[in-house]
């Protein structure tokens, strides 16, 4: 008897307690653990946005009596502007759904171990702390990197036995004040970790200003959605069309890899979630079905202005200087940010990236981004 799932079967995010790519250093007192990673993030900072997570119960959990603030006085939350940074106190308690939204902007998250969990770890040879590592090797669960501090550069064998199905003698090794390969080791790691580019051809519209499908139009010697599916085929891992599912009987589909829309009635913004549903692990180069001049190199240009920090990588539309949501990057960071405004009421791709951390590019040549929604735009369009 086939057993009985009760929630639907969801792709899930590659996350852990905080993020995606996060790392525990465990093994060694706070404060050495706050000095590395104020060390690794200074060395990061001009190419990756690096988060950090940490306790400080040295003070208590009681506000001082003299601090006269709502907070103080009973308020569950209070945000405060410091001009140089923004700060949120909060009495609820926060569990791992929340912290994922928090620091969906950052590239990576460095997690004092002593205090909290983290999917991978960096362990630290310390004598200082070795009795209290050896209450906590259950959370020796991914160790990626081994740091030794001053005079020790052996692993001790009771962690080379928790460590033997890790396969200890291929986790790299340094001194911990070699900050230099140290954070080579991170900026190695997160290039190699930047997500792959999925394609997606929008060619799920109901075409009611031009009357017939546009995914059909002949321009370039095929169906334009073919064509569309070629052109991105040449520079993604993966290309899909996107379709409404009564599209699911078009013979002229069968054998093409499709996602149906399972975020239904939303147009664009709609197909765009449903490619993240389908894979919210990938970034999807998403393209529209109306843009005939578009051509391999405009998407080569993107691609290489591509930003893996933002939510998108965009074309600047020469028409109002807005962004072009339908020749875009979006990052799997932006499917968290796509939810939040369709839970607020918006269904608009553009607004999303007008309102969020994007990079815009201007296209070297403006004729590739020419939408032709209508008879009349075919009428004008010039090859």
């Amino acid at each position: 008897m086939k057993k009985h799932q009760k929630h639907t079967a969801l792709t899930r995010p590659n996350f852990g307690n905080f993020h995606r790519q996060e790392w525990a250093i465990i093994g060694t007192p706070c404060n050495t653990i706050q000095k590395l990673s104020r060390q690794i993030i200074e060395s990061l900072s001009s190419e990756f946005k690096i988060g950090y997570v940490d306790a400080d119960h040295a003070g208590g959990n009681e506000i001082e009596k003299k601090e006269v603030s709502p907070f103080s006085a009973g308020a569950s939350q209070q945000y405060t502007d410091k001009i140089n940074f923004h700060r949120f106190d909060r009495s609820e308690k926060l569990n791992s759904f929340q912290y994922r939204n928090i620091f969906n902007g950052e590239d990576a998250v460095l997690v004092n171990g002593n205090h909290f969990l983290a999917k991978q770890q960096i362990l630290v040879i310390d004598p200082k702390k070795e009795k209290s590592l050896q209450k906590k090797l259950d959370r020796l669960t991914n160790v990626v990197l081994i740091l030794f501090t001053e005079g020790i550069n052996e692993i001790p064998p009771y962690l080379r036995e928790t460590l033997a199905e890790q396969k200890v003698e291929n986790i790299p090794t340094y001194g911990i004040n070699n900050i230099s390969e140290i954070t080579s080791f991170f900026k190695h790691t997160l290039q190699k970790n930047i997500p792959i580019l999925n394609g997606l051809v929008l060619a799920g519209g109901k075409s009611r200003r031009m009357g017939r499908d546009k995914g059909k139009i002949n321009y370039n010697g095929k169906p334009q959605r073919e064509y569309a599916f070629d052109l991105l085929s040449s520079c993604c891992a993966q290309t899909f069309l996107s379709c409404r599912p009564d599209q699911s009987a078009d013979p002229d589909l069968f054998g093409m890899p499709l996602i149906f829309d399972s975020f239904l009635g939303l147009g664009p913004f709609g197909a765009i979630a449903s490619a993240f549903r389908e894979n919210p692990n990938t970034a999807w180069l998403v393209v529209a079905c109306d843009l005939p001049l578009l051509d391999k190199d405009a998407l080569d240009y993107l691609i290489q202005h591509r930003d893996p920090s933002k939510i998108a990588t965009a074309f600047n539309s020469p028409a109002n200087e807005f962004p072009e949501p339908l020749i875009t990057i979006w990052e799997p960071r932006s499917y968290l940010v796509l939810l939040s405004f369709l839970t607020q009421g918006y269904s608009c791709p553009r607004k999303v990236l007008i309102n969020s951390e994007v990079t815009l590019v201007d296209a070297p040549d403006t004729r590739v981004l020419t939408n032709v929604n209508s008879p009349e735009d075919l009428e004008q369009l010039k090859f």
